[in-house]
């Protein structure tokens, strides 16, 4: 945890900020943001991600060191994760390193699946291992089976669904980094 307090205070002072322009962007106070950087006080990862936004930097920079450099990411290292509230599953296919800027991973899509509509910063490129996908790209539907591909732009409002009654596999690249 120290790494994480060291981290904080030394992005804090390289973008000029003051306990009391932290304590304004995250709205935490800033005798807690004091015991934080001395180590004195715990910190929940929804106060690190409050501070990680307000650097402007991904929340991973707090758990990144030289040792953490791993270019390679071998197939029997890689763990299966779902989201919350989520029946997809995904495996991430990134190496990790200090200013990674894409986040590539393996999408499983549950059968009959939707995603809503969103728009974001970035950008998304999706490839059909298995299966198809209907991906609606501002306002335009796409259908797309094994060997198919799309990118976009993420500020285009986007979303998709597996409208097999069967899994579908997409090899999924993305901006900005998530994990």
């Amino acid at each position: 945890m120290d790494e994480i307090y060291q981290e904080i205070k030394r992005l804090r002072l390289e973008q000029g900020y003051t306990l009391k322009d932290l304590s304004e962007r995250t709205d935490l106070s800033v005798s807690f943001l004091s015991q934080v950087e001395r180590g004195s006080s715990s910190l929940a990862i929804t106060s690190l991600k409050k501070i990680a936004d307000a650097f402007g930097v991904p929340i991973t920079q707090f758990f990144q060191t030289e040792a953490n450099h791993n270019y390679l990411l071998k197939r029997e290292e890689r763990k299966p994760f779902k989201m919350e509230g989520s029946p997809n599953v995904y495996v991430r296919l990134n190496g990790e390193f200090g200013g990674r800027n894409l986040e590539p991973m393996v999408v499983k899509l549950a059968p009959k699946e939707k995603q809503m509509q969103d728009s974001h910063p970035g950008e998304e490129f999706y490839y059909i291992m298995e299966g198809a996908a209907l991906f609606t790209v501002g306002g335009k539907e796409y259908f797309m089976r094994e060997g198919d591909s799309i990118h976009f732009p993420s500020t285009v409002p986007h979303g998709w669904e597996n409208p097999l009654n069967e899994e579908t596999t997409i090899i999924s690249v993305v901006t900005p980094v998530i994990f």
